[in-house]
């Protein structure tokens, strides 16, 4: 017996992904955002470590299906982020999927267009 018509009868297709290297080649990050990053990781361990009175605080929507949407929001919170700024650190938290969903749609990471095309490699 051929071992090709027991071995992955139920497999449509294959596709290659990018390595999370190829992806970080492809779309930099910006010296900004490196900036950014960096300078939120040490303000959040300053105030773990007490050497920073203010409370860090995580604020975010449930899921991103709007990006347009999600930009306003983040837009917002930056304002409100820069009123606060002597007594709260304000993170914006983004899921791109929800993890815990296991019926329906599980948002943009797994359904880009959100067509129900499930179109990840975009």
């Amino acid at each position: 017996m051929q071992l090709n018509l027991i071995d992955n009868v139920n497999v449509v297709a294959e596709y290659v992904f990018f390595t999370p290297y190829k992806i970080k080649k492809r779309l930099p990050m910006t010296e900004n955002a490196k900036t950014t990053v960096f300078q939120s990781r040490q303000t959040v361990q300053r105030i773990l470590n007490r050497e920073d009175h203010r409370l860090f605080v995580v604020v975010g929507p449930c899921s991103i299906h709007d990006v347009e949407a999600a930009n306003d929001y983040a837009r917002r919170l930056k304002t409100l982020s820069d009123e606060v700024s002597d007594i709260f650190f304000i993170i914006m938290r983004v899921y791109f999927e929800k993890p815990r969903t296991t019926v329906g749609w599980k948002r943009l990471i797994n359904d880009p267009h959100m067509d129900d095309s499930f179109n990840i490699e975009k």
